[in-house]
């Protein structure tokens, strides 16, 4: 890590904490050559691989603004949507695996918006799972109900 004011390439941790969800570590570092003090957060970066090969640092925001077009007109809050989103992340982390494949993460959504309410996974399931017939609808009320 190089020091931001002298551009000196080391520099030591002084403290070290995680942050309030424990998604990041908070590192409190200091520069022995100009001993300015300064503040690193580190992450553990998820890439999502597109169908087209095109690789993107993954996005709650994404996950988000998805989920919210299958929710209009619905009972859902913005805050039921974060911690759908922050579900999915949960689960799409506990792979283990650095990259995902987008495909991956639509089947991750499905789970938790069907918790969440039923119409809205059943508009997103439509379109995410290429519903083309009414016998494909119907397979899916039938499940639900099951």
């Amino acid at each position: 890590m190089h020091c931001p004011f002298c551009r000196n390439s080391d520099s030591r941790v002084i403290d070290s904490r995680t942050s309030d969800d424990g998604s990041a570590i908070r590192r409190r570092r200091q520069c022995p050559e100009c001993q300015k003090r300064f503040t690193t957060i580190e992450t553990a970066s998820l890439m999502i691989t597109k169908r087209s090969g095109v690789t993107e640092p993954f996005s709650r925001d994404k996950i988000v603004s998805g989920v919210r077009k299958a929710c209009q007109g619905r009972p859902v809050t913005d805050a039921d949507l974060a911690l759908l989103a922050q579900q999915v992340e949960e689960a799409l982390r506990a792979t283990g695996a650095a990259s995902i494949e987008a495909q991956d993460i639509g089947l991750a959504i499905l789970e938790p918006l069907r918790n969440l309410d039923h119409v809205a996974f059943m508009r997103f399931a439509s379109v995410y799972q290429a519903w083309d017939s009414l016998e494909d609808f119907e397979a899916a009320v039938k499940n639900l109900r099951g």
